[in-house]
């Protein structure tokens, strides 16, 4: 089965890759030639994905999923949530996204947070949304070079270590999107 995944981040994409069966051939909006800027205005992670994903179904015919994430830090009333890509202003950075979170909690001892992804699925005319939860809390520094966005603040539950540490196979197993996906890709097994 074809099924495009709405993302332009390639980072997101090699992660969910590898996540899928070989019966799902995953393509990116690269493959279906859509280089539109599919603009995320909603004020609700659901809304987002439900834009992404209805925007290619209506415009390119595809079966097709969307997701948007946010990073959820209970100090800072659950900011940056829906607006955490450009949290530091346009263009969006990953950089200076960090360095404004943890200036906003530099004096703050509770650092809980959490990563929340939400998935939009449409599939032969049907809407579909998973979530997936992934609760931690933020360093007060960057630690390891792996992963991307705030990967290196972010530390796991239960985990000494942070995102930007593990490998792409240990985030994946207890990740937020990680976590939606397996939603989704159960959901796809059930179905095909």
């Amino acid at each position: 089965m074809k099924l495009v995944f709405a993302t332009n981040n390639l980072n997101k994409l090699k992660e969910v890759q590898e996540m899928l069966p070989a019966s799902i051939e995953l393509l990116s909006l690269k493959d279906i030639h859509c280089f539109d800027e599919i603009e995320e205005t909603a004020t609700t992670l659901e809304g987002n994905a439900q834009i992404k994903a209805n925007y290619i179904t209506d415009k390119f015919g595809y079966n097709c999923f969307a997701d948007d994430t946010g990073l959820e830090i209970e100090a800072l009333n659950g900011d940056p949530g829906v607006y955490s890509a450009r949290y530091a202003g346009e263009p969006a950075n990953a950089e200076k996204n960090m360095h404004k979170v943890l200036e906003n909690l530099k004096n703050t001892e509770n650092r809980v947070a959490q990563f929340r992804t939400s998935v939009c699925l449409n599939l032969d005319g049907n809407q579909f949304l998973f979530d997936g939860i992934c609760k931690g809390e933020i360093l007060t520094q960057k630690q390891g070079e792996k992963g991307f966005g705030y990967d290196p603040i972010f530390q796991p539950e239960n985990f000494l270590i942070s995102f930007a540490e593990m490998s792409s196979e240990e985030k994946n197993k207890i990740s937020h999107r990680g976590r939606a996906i397996k939603k989704l890709i159960d959901f796809l097994n059930a179905m095909y």
